[in-house]
């Protein structure tokens, strides 16, 4: 494998430009991957990562300057293995053509759908999960037949070079090519003719992600992100949903797009919850500042950022909890739990994609439905100790990406379930049958039975069987 470190933004947009004629070219050759090639290219794939669990934990680590090889394992390798495996398992019905039911009218002949290819599918991963962020798009595309161009972000070059290494072991670039360079060049990747854009990111980085495709109106599946919030019942277990929440922040030092950016809690409850999230946090991550459990702020610029929001949130009046003492090293930031959060301080405002995690009280779940619904809709919603008729009140009544009961997002490591967002966090899915779907064309196809009389509809009109038919349907 050629290490392109060393390739300028022009270069890799030149061979951007190259790769994808290439790739159509390819394509065009053999539009209809049959299922055992298909099979064949997930297996090789399952293969590999195998092969290469420890240079992508190595890689990781370098590009976090700290990063629990566990997660690393758990997601980056283990979460592609059970998105293709699950593939393998149901491509053959995904596959088959499916029948559809005429009208009354048309009543004996055939209709169906088939789910052909797209052609080429470009996926602009990012760098909190370099590898599960663009394996998953890149396992949905090879199950619907397609060939697929891969952008990686610039902040993880390490996961690049292993990613590369990977999959051109496996592949021919005329079927995956792998893709770094700096912001000039993912500009161009974005403006490129695909025949589908899967990009995962920031909510303000979509709008220009889909602003691009649509001069070549190249269909979108945009993964982004929010403030996804926790919401804890007024029976809920404390001690038991702070474990839960305490974790989903310090996953990844809370880098993750669905891990729970806030949480709204029983009015008079706030303190006794940021100390039960306190104690937890500390339960699992006794010291942050050494832990190789504990992951590391991915750069000095994100450090920079967390540090801003929590001096902001601490000159307007919250109070800050911090889980452990801060270190000397800033990217090894413990969990800080905010109270005392008002509309006016960022926290309030932004997704906050560190471990900060603000608490506000509400007086009623009718009032906390208001407060989510009143906000962008975001990626994930987590109730905690709801019962059944409140849950079904909640979720009837919020929109969000996709919700995990009484724990935090396991629902996206269930790959027969779809994984998207809705409105401001996103749009489409590469989960499950959904994700097999949005990267397929689905073709209607009608089979006229030779002895069926369409003639019967030719003018000239008023014949005694149109009036028939209007008579019938329309009255």
């Amino acid at each position: 494998m050629n290490d392109l470190s060393y390739l300028s933004d022009t270069a890799e947009t030149e061979r951007m430009q190259r790769v994808l004629e290439r790739q159509r070219e390819a394509f065009n050759a053999q539009p209809y991957v049959p299922l055992k090639v298909r099979l064949d290219n997930l297996k090789r794939l399952i293969d590999a990562l195998r092969r290469y669990q420890q240079p992508i934990v190595a890689a990781l680590e370098a590009d976090f300057g700290g990063r629990a090889a566990f997660e690393t394992l758990q997601i980056e390798v283990l979460g592609p293995v059970l998105h293709a495996r699950h593939a393998v398992a149901h491509l053959r019905r995904w596959m088959k053509p499916q029948r559809r039911k005429t009208e009354l009218l048309f009543l004996g002949n055939r209709a169906w759908v088939e789910y052909q290819p797209k052609g080429v599918v470009g996926i602009v991963g990012t760098w909190n999960f370099p590898l599960y962020l663009t394996l998953g798009p890149l396992i949905t595309a090879l199950a619907a037949g397609n060939r697929a161009m891969i952008k990686v972000s610039e902040f993880a070059p390490q996961s690049r070079k292993v990613l590369q290494a990977m999959l051109a072991e496996v592949f021919s670039e005329e079927e995956v090519a792998v893709f770094g360079g700096e912001l000039t060049a993912a500009q161009v990747f974005t403006a490129l003719p695909l025949d589908h854009l899967v990009f995962t990111g920031a909510p303000q980085v979509g709008h220009h992600v889909m602003r691009a495709a649509s001069e070549h109106l190249v269909p979108v599946t945009l993964e982004l992100g929010g403030k996804s919030p926790a919401l804890l019942g007024e029976h809920a277990n404390l001690e038991d949903a702070a474990l839960r929440i305490a974790h989903g922040k310090g996953f990844n030092a809370g880098q993750v797009c669905v891990a729970p950016d806030y949480v709204l809690v029983p009015e008079g409850k706030a303190q006794v919850f940021a100390e039960a999230v306190k104690r937890a946090f500390e339960q699992l991550y006794p010291d942050p500042a050494t832990s190789a459990d504990y992951t590391s702020i991915i750069s000095e610029r994100h450090a920079q950022r967390l540090q801003a929001l929590l001096a902001d949130a601490r000159a307007k009046g919250a109070t800050i909890l911090a889980c452990r003492s801060s270190s000397d090293a800033p990217r090894r930031l413990p969990l800080q739990v905010i109270t005392g959060v008002s509309e006016d301080m960022r926290v309030a405002q932004e997704e906050l994609f560190g471990p900060l995690l603000p608490v506000l009280e509400y007086r009623d779940l009718d009032q906390a439905i208001d407060y989510i619904q009143a906000r962008p809709r975001p990626l994930a919603l987590y109730p905690f100790g709801l019962d059944k008729q409140q849950t079904e009140h909640l979720l009837k009544h919020t929109h969000s990406g996709g919700v995990t009961l009484d724990d935090w997002a396991w629902h996206v490591f269930q790959h027969d379930l779809p994984f998207g967002g809705v409105g401001n966090s996103g749009m489409g899915s590469y989960h499950g049958e959904e994700g097999f779907r949005a990267l397929s064309h689905g073709k209607s196809v009608l089979k006229r039975q030779r002895w069926f009389p369409t003639q019967l509809f030719y003018p000239p009109y008023g014949r005694w069987v149109q009036r028939l038919v209007v008579k019938f349907y329309l009255g």
